[in-house]
């Protein structure tokens, strides 16, 4: 069973997918837009990537703000969640996402990567983050479901 994780900002949209088991998430790709309401080849491609790997759900990285409260970009990103829905006839699922990018920005630090090429791979390593959370959510859901059957 495959996932799609995706962090969404204003001009970039990060893109990872699970393994097929559901145990780690790989960056695949960063989607580029000139303008962040010119949504539909970005939603193509999302559609393209779903159907190229067969993917069964998308989690989309949802922006919370530190007090936990719904803020402007976290209400873009429930916009585009219902796009996606009826694009790709997928279950949506929001994940919060406070801190992925500065989790990115410390993998990319840690790996030596310049700050100038940091912008290449920060979308896509923060989708990482966010689909490896919910994966690791499902482990541990599988986990705590196993023990209380014994």
């Amino acid at each position: 069973m495959r996932i799609i994780g995706l962090d969404y900002g204003s001009k970039t949209v990060g893109v990872a997918v699970s393994d097929p088991l559901g145990i780690t998430a790989q960056g695949l790709e960063t989607i580029w837009r000139e303008k962040e309401n010119k949504l539909r080849r970005t939603l193509a491609r999302i559609e393209e990537l779903a159907r190229e790997y067969e993917a069964q759900a998308i989690v989309l990285g949802y922006p919370l703000n530190m007090n936990a409260t719904v803020g402007e970009r976290a209400e873009a990103v429930s916009a585009f969640k219902e796009m996606l829905e009826r694009r790709t006839d997928l279950p949506v699922i929001l994940w919060d996402e406070r801190l992925s990018t500065v989790s990115s920005e410390r993998v990319l630090m840690e790996g030596k990567v310049r700050r100038e090429d940091r912008k290449e791979y920060i979308d896509k390593i923060a989708a990482s983050i966010i689909l490896q959370g919910y994966l690791d959510y499902l482990a541990l859901q599988r986990e705590n479901t196993e023990i209380k059957e014994q």
